[in-house]
């Protein structure tokens, strides 16, 4: 309605691409949020936002796919990534994407330009709610922290057959940082991390989102050494 208010940063997550600001008046009406199990390709999409400093524009389209991932500035993959060909520009960014009945599915976020077109990305409104009630309780997203560096590598077919894995690859640790969880846990260069607790590790992606919004509790880190399954108890710093 052309009011200017002004703002207080509750809290940012960068590796979400989201944060929450409070405006101070009590007199806003709230969105509605849609329902994700409904979102189905092909359906319309509508993206709300000011590209290029232009207020209050509207792009339609429709969602593309479901599902898809993507990486965040700071290197982390961003899951359950709305996909739509609704036209989005510099300037979209935090701005709704809404269905036909203006409820919103998504928060977009990012786009893929070329070949005269473009794709945008949106995250989904499941998502945007977990992180947005995370940061209004806390403030910030709390992530676990082991003290490794390591790559993605593919384990030899013989040796899951041998030792009974349910993935393809691990993370080979190229680094352990001094007095870290992993340090005090005793892993070393060369290891190949499997698994964290009960749950299979097939990658950096895979074991960045067991520590995201996990309890800090001592657990289980499996280990690959010399083509041998070994176990050591680690408990996650933030």
């Amino acid at each position: 309605d052309g009011r200017r208010l002004g703002g207080v940063l509750i809290g940012d997550d960068p590796d979400t691409d989201l944060a929450v600001l409070r405006i101070a008046t009590g007199d806003l009406i709230p969105v509605v949020f849609g329902d994700p199990r409904a979102i189905r390709p092909g359906q319309l999409a509508v993206a709300l936002g000011n590209p290029f400093g232009l207020e209050c524009t509207v792009t339609a389209g429709v969602v593309s796919a479901l599902g898809r991932t993507l990486r965040s500035r700071s290197g982390r993959l961003m899951d359950d990534i709305i996909q739509t060909d609704a036209a989005l520009n510099p300037g979209n960014s935090g701005g709704p994407l809404v269905d036909a009945r203006g409820a919103v599915i998504g928060v977009n976020t990012a786009i893929v330009a070329g070949g005269g077109g473009g794709l945008g990305f949106a995250i989904s409104a499941t998502n945007a709610q977990r992180v947005a009630g995370l940061l209004i309780r806390d403030g910030r997203i709390s992530r676990g922290y082991l003290g490794v560096a390591g790559a993605d590598v593919a384990i030899p077919r013989y040796v899951q057959r041998l030792l009974g894995l349910v993935q393809a690859k691990g993370i080979l640790v190229h680094g352990v940082e001094e007095k870290s969880p992993a340090a005090t846990a005793g892993i070393e260069d060369g290891d190949v991390i499997v698994a964290l607790g009960d749950a299979a590790v097939d990658g950096m992606d895979a074991l960045h989102r067991l520590l995201t919004n996990g309890p800090l509790e001592t657990t289980t880190v499996t280990l690959l050494r010399r083509n041998t399954l070994i176990r050591r108890d680690i408990t996650p710093a933030e």
